[in-house]
């Protein structure tokens, strides 16, 4: 007897409503799970874990940079299929060599550059460019004309975000925490807190920082902040930073921090940084 393939086995990262979306899509295109006796099997071969391919969203990404490429890369990493618009074509370095998405050089609300980039299929689409009127057009412009229904748009100016949430575009402000709000706005079960220890005593998070603390060492970071930097993320590769590194405007810091100070380290890290005497 030949049972209908669910969509439970995916995990938590999609959320209830795509996991619908791709159950319905994937038993139209003929899957089951067949149950026997000795074991389970994927149709008439041997069982397998689903693939990206078959489970995994399409997403859009407009702007390549530091949010863009941090959440192109973490999306990618969680099983998902990802294009990236930019019309700077060097802003695709920050990706790294590992990333394996679709790189489109471009306008993000041109039509055709759209296209290129694969939005007649997407499952989701998110403008985080440097400018909030171009990410709202975009985000309009992948909902009303090419029907994509999981949109968010960044925005720099907090003001606006009430005009677009009546017209139905979900906006993240620029800071704190900016790329996890994304995931979770795309589908994605955030991870507020991180990889934590057996006691859950202590958290490692990706910590945004304001552009002030741009050339501080990690050393300053933590004495400020109370949070230690144990890695970070520099053009797509990873450093192990010593107290004497200092921080550069695309890098990705990660901190380990204890849990009853993770607001207290993203609000000092968040706001315009204190200068010292040093």
């Amino acid at each position: 007897m030949h049972r209908r393939l669910t969509t439970e086995t995916v995990g938590d990262r999609i959320s209830r409503s795509f996991r619908r979306t791709h159950a319905l899509r994937f038993q139209t295109a003929g899957g089951y799970w067949r149950h026997d006796a000795s074991c389970t099997t994927w149709r008439t071969g041997a069982y397998r874990p689903p693939t990206s391919e078959e489970f995994g969203l399409r997403i859009v990404i407009m702007g390549c940079g530091r949010v863009g490429s941090s959440l192109a890369v973490a999306l990618e990493r969680a099983g998902h299929t990802v294009a990236i618009v930019d019309r700077d074509e060097t802003a695709f370095r920050r990706l790294g060599p590992d990333f394996t998405g679709t790189r489109v050089r471009g306008v993000g609300f041109d039509r055709d550059v759209l296209r290129k980039a694969g939005i007649d299929e997407a499952d989701a689409f998110a403008a985080v460019s440097s400018g909030d009127n171009s990410n709202i057009i975009s985000a309009r412009v992948a909902r009303e004309q090419f029907g994509v229904e999981r949109v968010v748009a960044r925005i720099y100016d907090a003001k606006r975000a009430a005009v677009y949430e009546r017209l139905g575009i979900p906006t993240v402000a620029t800071v704190p925490w900016t790329t996890e709000r994304f995931m979770s706005a795309l589908g994605e079960s955030r991870a507020d807190d991180g990889w934590s220890d057996p006691s859950r005593k202590v958290v490692v998070i990706p910590l945004e920082l304001h552009e002030s603390w741009v050339g501080v060492t990690a050393a300053k970071l933590q004495a400020q902040t109370g949070a230690r930097v144990v890695f970070l993320l520099r053009l797509g590769n990873a450093v192990l930073p010593d107290p004497k590194t200092a921080l550069q405007q695309d890098d990705s810091i990660y901190v380990a921090v204890l849990r009853e100070r993770i607001d207290e380290a993203r609000a000092i890290a968040a706001a315009p940084r204190e200068r010292d005497d040093a």
